[in-house]
């Protein structure tokens, strides 16, 4: 018998032959943080400076409002959705995902459509950006599928939903479908969050416990059942139905569970570690953000109040949280932050503060709080790049595959 071809050697020759290539298109989480992370931190100052009239920029057809919208949720979070899915999907299931020249494909098709979306026709722009989002969602369904994992398969299905929203913006933004677009970008909005109060209850509290010796955190199924559904039914209820006293009632009791929820994770034991905290306090704002679309329906507060505490603070919260986390630990890295990358959590904790309260408090300071929140959050995913860009281009610390 020749030695390669006994398992050991198989094995080995196997390990090799996945460690080939670039390291920047080993894993999906690569190529797409770089990807999500650069645009977050270009197109909110390119936003406002539009907003402003500094810059003369006519994204093709769409309204500039739907174009910053939709690029914030279907550009910049779906691209670290992405990321993240096909490297967690690797994970649960022990099955490849896309990688080289597949994993190059998507996060050029994903690159395509931002660039399209300001130089291009419209209609190409859309074809480009509706591409993505139907692969990821095939690739997820088939490895949970062939591995049997059918506990991850509602991710699978609010993807597509993702993909339906996105479908109904553009065909809305062509004059094809005769509904509001940013009924489609609620829509979105509103599936993201699902997905972070999804994804947040499994990490947060094992996350806690694991770097809390002892600490056990069991969950509470009425508490957990409940505050998934009543989120999901009152966010069904904002984007769909007329304001009125069901959206405010059910919204209210959600944004209560939500704070339930969270206490039940116990938020405080964290304030010593950042990496623990910034997730704590990123969702956070979700209650947060319910309690003001509670509000909204009663015409109290702008509906902008509690999108942007969804959408800045609970989002990009555990969006820049979870970046630096599992940026870490797929390079071989320690899960311990460094005093850059705490500054760039209270960066968004502050680009959030800023844009949600200070209007509150005076409308009139709206043009600070564009401002400030601008600076805040672009300077945030700057470090991030800074500190990022060389490990996810480079290979694991560890020499191992991803």
């Amino acid at each position: 018998m020749k030695p390669d071809s006994l398992p050991i050697f198989s094995e080995v020759k196997a390990a090799a032959q996945m460690s080939k290539g670039m390291p920047l298109l080993r894993l999906g989480f690569r190529p797409f943080y770089i990807g999500g992370a650069l645009l977050a931190a270009l197109i909110v100052p390119l936003w406002v400076a539009m907003f402003l009239g500094w810059v003369q920029l006519a994204p093709p057809k769409a309204a500039p409002m739907l174009w910053h919208a939709h690029e914030m949720l279907f550009g910049f979070a779906v691209a670290i959705i992405v990321g993240f899915l096909m490297t967690a999907g690797k994970a649960w299931t022990g099955l490849a995902t896309p990688r080289g020249p597949a994993l190059g494909a998507l996060a050029l098709l994903w690159l395509a459509a931002r660039v399209t979306s300001v130089v291009g026709p419209y209609a190409v722009y859309a074809v480009l950006d509706m591409a993505l989002l139907p692969l990821v969602a095939g690739v997820l369904v088939n490895i949970l599928l062939r591995s049997r994992n059918h506990r991850n398969l509602p991710l699978a299905l609010i993807l597509a939903l993702l993909a339906a929203a996105n479908l109904g913006f553009h065909l809305a933004v062509m004059g094809v479908l005769d509904v509001p677009a940013m009924t489609a970008l609620y829509a979105g909005l509103a599936l993201i969050v699902m997905i972070e109060c999804v994804m947040a209850g499994r990490v947060i509290p094992a996350f806690t416990m694991s770097a809390t010796p002892g600490l056990k955190l069991p969950a509470i199924a009425w508490v957990e059942r409940a505050s998934l559904g009543l989120t999901g039914l009152g966010l069904a209820l904002w984007v769909f139905a007329p304001a009125g006293v069901w959206g405010l009632m059910v919204l209210a009791l959600a944004a209560g569970l939500q704070v339930k929820r969270l206490l039940g994770w116990r938020p405080l034991i964290t304030r010593d570690r950042p990496i623990l905290w910034v997730l704590h306090a990123s969702y956070a704002w979700l209650p947060v953000g319910l309690a003001l679309l509670a509000l909204a329906q009663t015409g109290l507060v702008p509906v902008s109040a509690g999108v942007h505490a969804l959408a800045v603070g609970a989002t990009g919260g555990l969006i820049i949280g979870m970046l630096t986390r599992t940026a870490r630990g797929h390079t071989g890295r320690p899960l311990k932050v460094s005093r850059a990358e705490v500054a760039a959590y209270g960066l968004v904790m502050l680009a959030a503060a800023l844009r949600v309260l200070l209007p509150l408090v005076s409308p009139g300071l709206l043009l600070v709080s564009l401002l400030g929140a601008a600076l805040a959050w672009s300077a945030a995913f700057l470090i991030y790049l800074w500190i990022f860009t060389p490990w996810l281009i480079s290979t694991r610390l560890d020499g191992k595959d991803g």
